[in-house]
């Protein structure tokens, strides 16, 4: 797998960490964006993609004037 070299502010590493519940700023990282990306696809299965059509609205009719 390639690997990216990602810049972060101190505390924002350390927040990741303890959120994490892990020792390296690396790897709170990598849980943090795994679970993300997780929860983003049982999302989509649950309520399909913006594309499929699915989530359309339908237009409502107007009411009648007069």
């Amino acid at each position: 797998m390639a690997q990216v070299t990602v810049t972060l502010d101190a505390n924002l590493a350390i927040d990741a960490m303890m959120l994490s519940g892990t020792k390296n700023p690396q790897d709170a990282v990598e849980v943090i964006l795994l679970d993300y990306l997780a929860r983003a696809r049982r999302t989509e299965s649950r309520t399909g993609e913006a594309a499929d059509g699915r989530r359309a609205a339908q237009q409502r009719p107007t009411a009648q004037e007069g």
